[in-house]
């Protein structure tokens, strides 16, 4: 197989994954305050499912329990029509190297809707990367067991999403070395739904250059646009 056959599997799976009943399209409300899930549900139709959840308050410092509510036949669903994304390249394969630290290093990150406060996430290690003739250090943060950089370059708000994409970083056990594929950059899933509370780039992760690699922004029919 080919890169960019690889490349169009991963396009296909990235659709099905966002459209799925529970995928970032399907996602119509968060409630933080609720902790019950079937009590949330009354009134709902029968497309609908919800799930709980939890985080830490960032001004009382308590662990806040939430619903959230997942509509497989949602507004956003019926409308999509695809990611718009860059043709594969691959000058954006990039080599590099990942560092760990001795012990579990937690950094913050300011998210979208945390009006400005940040929540300190596990970064295991540094990725070590050239591109177009700078080095940089990037922080990814541990995401169940695999790495996910939050980056920002030139291109977000005007070609793609305007905080920032992100990117998994696969690694092989034993080695220091990792790959950095900017062609399977992703729109964050605060791009398909506002009630997602995404992570945003840290200064160190933000690149000088325009990323012109992976995905652009979701696309939606006019006449059924939910935006």
């Amino acid at each position: 197989m080919s890169q960019a056959e690889a490349h169009d599997r991963w396009r296909e799976a990235r659709r099905r994954k966002v459209t799925a009943p529970q995928g970032n399209l399907a996602l119509i409300d968060t409630r933080w305050g609720e902790s019950d899930a079937e009590a949330a549900l009354a009134g709902q139709p029968g497309t609908v499912t919800a799930t709980r959840l939890r985080r830490k308050d960032l001004i009382t410092g308590l662990e806040q329990e939430g619903v959230r509510l997942w509509d497989a036949d949602s507004p956003a669903i019926r409308a999509f029509t695809g990611i718009d994304t860059y043709a594969y390249d691959p000058a954006w394969v990039l080599p590099a190297r990942f560092t760990e630290v001795s012990e579990s290093r937690q950094l913050p990150f300011e998210h979208l809707r945390d009006e400005g406060r940040t929540r300190d996430l596990v970064v295991p290690g540094d990725i070590h990367v050239t591109i177009a003739g700078a080095d940089y250090t990037l922080s990814a943060f541990d995401d169940d067991g695999t790495l996910l950089l939050v980056f920002g370059d030139p291109t977000n708000g005007t070609e793609t999403y305007a905080t920032g994409r992100f990117l998994f970083v696969p690694r092989e056990p034993g080695s220091d070395r990792v790959t950095l594929d900017f062609n399977r950059a992703f729109v964050p899933p605060c791009g398909f739904s506002d009630h997602f509370n995404c992570p945003m780039p840290p200064r160190q992760n933000r690149i000088a250059v325009p990323v012109e690699a992976g995905e652009k922004l979701p696309i939606f029919s006019k006449e059924n646009d939910p935006r």
